[in-house]
């Protein structure tokens, strides 16, 4: 049994959609619904949102709904075919310069033009979650030149982490600034934050907040590596935390996980935050 103190929450997508889904999530124990602005569009979380507030209604239950921030996804471009096969040992470029669709078996393009700014030869790329390996063997320009350690299937618009962090992407983009206004106009309950770094990005979404007129709670998602070293200002600057495992993992690796995300949670609790476990 879970305890009163712990809660559930449920994201909201197609397996909720069908008539009655919600209902029966919230007689299951989901108290919390996530709108996943990486997602959709402003149409449809307006009509999932409202559809929580029905079910909810319907069942004199109190839900809360959150709108999570897409945040800086730094993503490889396409290849002509969609997809193309890394050989371990093989050499394998990323390119800024490069046409969007233009990738092949030897080099891909990228949506986020600082990437060349922020490594140098020695890193580590993990792509696609953490499934493929590269090793940075040179910085020319707008080109970052790789090994390929481990190879496999990459396709289109795959993520991109640097291995211990350092990538100096803001963590609200221009598309996380306008999908708060439109949360907001929603009349969410919490803004989650995603790839905070520092206090000062927590502030800077609750100035957004604040702008519209309106209160919303704001959630940390922890998911870089440098938000754990800063962990307890950006605490105190939230209203809850969020262990984001997956993006974390990747940057930090598996092993370290379980031990950093106990740390998260007792600091939270110390601090006197709400803290999710997730991913």
């Amino acid at each position: 049994m879970f305890s009163s103190r712990t809660k559930i929450i449920a994201t909201l997508g197609p397996a909720l959609d069908p008539p009655g889904m919600l209902e029966k999530a919230m007689q299951a124990g989901a108290t919390v619904f996530r709108a996943n602005f990486s997602h959709g569009s402003a149409e449809d979380h307006a009509a999932r949102i409202q559809a929580v507030r029905d079910a909810a209604k319907a069942l004199n239950f109190e839900a809360a709904i959150f709108a999570d921030l897409q945040g800086p996804k730094i993503r490889i471009a396409c290849f002509q075919d969609g997809s193309v096969t890394l050989t371990s040992g093989e050499k394998f470029s990323i390119d800024m310069s490069l046409d969007k669709h233009g990738g092949d078996v030897k080099c891909v393009g990228c949506d986020y033009t600082g990437l060349a700014n922020d490594v140098k030869s020695g890193d580590t790329l993990l792509l696609d979650d953490g499934r493929l390996t590269l090793k940075v063997m040179a910085v020319s320009g707008s080109c970052i030149d790789c090994d390929v350690v481990s190879g496999g299937v990459l396709s289109n618009n795959k993520g991109i982490n640097l291995q211990g962090g350092g990538l100096s992407a803001d963590a609200l983009t221009p598309k996380d600034k306008a999908d708060l206004i439109v949360a907001m106009d929603l009349d969410v309950d919490f803004i989650a934050v995603s790839f905070p770094r520092s206090k000062a990005d927590i502030d800077e979404a609750r100035a957004l907040v604040k702008a519209t007129g309106k209160y919303a709670g704001i959630i940390a998602k922890i998911e870089r590596t440098e938000a754990v070293p800063a962990i307890d200002e950006i605490i105190e600057a939230s209203d809850a935390v969020m262990v984001a495992r997956g993006d974390l993992a990747v940057e930090i690796g598996d092993a370290d996980v379980p031990g950093v995300q106990k740390h998260i949670i007792r600091r939270a609790r110390a601090l006197n935050r709400c803290v999710i476990t997730a991913t």
